[in-house]
């Protein structure tokens, strides 16, 4: 029989001192089977979430380990911190909410046991998300989709396998980073599985409608060139239209004596500008994600650590 194999659950961790003793308390009875670890992030939490977590720590015979953030950093900088920490064959990560039922975590180990699938989603069957949260996750998965050729869906709780971890830690060059698009430049091989998702049981969650479309806007200008592609296709359309437009007025005056007059020069005039403004402003945000990963911004700093 082979060597039982570790798990180390990766949570990021803001605002939550009141759900940590149960979200710990129940992986550490959903895992009673399984070998593994607990790494706390605390990305910058302003309330008492690391005192909780330095108490977890010291009573856990060296099972959880506690990371603190000099400030918010943002979920998947916390995630990356993680996964330079773990220790196990593989990594799991989950909310600290407990909208990721602990006890669900033995379906992605099964799941992944059968498939042998490097990375494994845990897919909701029911999401107890409010209707905006909802309608801005969707937005972010089908443009990821769009954009980045991958397959859509995905949650915040997955399994990976140690090897994927480890090649994402290890190329830490950007100022910003979306896990589920890196897992497709390094695999192929996925697999989901069905999971419950409860409400919400303590505060609110720090995504908002308007978080959810920055979130996708850095996506889009990080990882693809699906908006350089729209300007060259749009701008050549437009550019039919604009140099149709101009044939139809000249061989109007040319042929028919017809005024062009001053609504038809305006109208092409501002027409013109705004498309270029528009590709101008693509443009620029480019250039301000190259500006950024030249700057070197560091994902995060760590204030603080506790782990035997």
């Amino acid at each position: 029989m082979g060597e039982a194999k570790k798990y180390s659950i990766v949570i990021p961790v803001y605002n939550s001192a009141e759900s940590l003793h149960e979200l710990c308390s129940r992986i550490d009875v959903a895992m009673s089977n399984f070998a593994y670890e607990i790494i706390l992030v605390d990305d910058g939490s302003k309330d008492e979430s690391w005192n909780v977590i330095s108490q977890l720590q010291d009573s856990s015979n060296g099972k959880i380990s506690g990371i603190r953030f000099s400030r918010n950093y943002g979920q998947h900088s916390a995630l990356l911190c993680g996964f330079t920490f773990s220790t196990g064959d593989f990594v799991i990560t989950m909310d600290d909410d407990l909208q990721h039922p602990p006890e669900e975590i033995s379906k992605l180990i099964h799941k992944q046991t059968e498939t042998n699938a490097d990375v494994v989603y845990g897919i909701y069957i029911t999401k107890q998300h409010s209707a905006a949260r909802n309608a801005g996750s969707f937005y972010v998965r089908k443009s990821a989709e769009v954009t980045g050729g991958n397959t859509g869906y995905g949650s915040s709780f997955r399994l990976i396998k140690k090897f994927i971890v480890d090649k994402i830690a290890a190329n830490q060059a950007s100022s910003f980073y979306y896990l589920d698009e890196l897992f497709y430049w390094y695999t192929t091989t996925f697999s989901r599985v069905d999971v419950e998702h409860h409400p919400r049981k303590f505060g609110v969650s720090g995504y908002s409608f308007s978080k959810l479309l920055k979130l996708y806007g850095d996506i889009v200008f990080t990882y693809s060139s699906f908006p350089l592609r729209l300007m060259t296709y749009a701008g050549f359309i437009f550019s039919v239209f604009t140099f149709s437009g101009a044939a139809f007025f000249a061989i109007r005056k040319l042929f028919f004596r017809g005024h062009i007059g001053f609504t038809a020069v305006m109208v092409t005039v501002l027409f013109t500008a705004s498309v270029l403004m528009f590709c101008m402003g693509i443009i620029g945000q480019y250039l301000f994600k190259i500006y950024q990963s030249q700057h070197s911004k560091p994902l995060y700093s760590i204030r603080e650590i506790k782990r035997q």
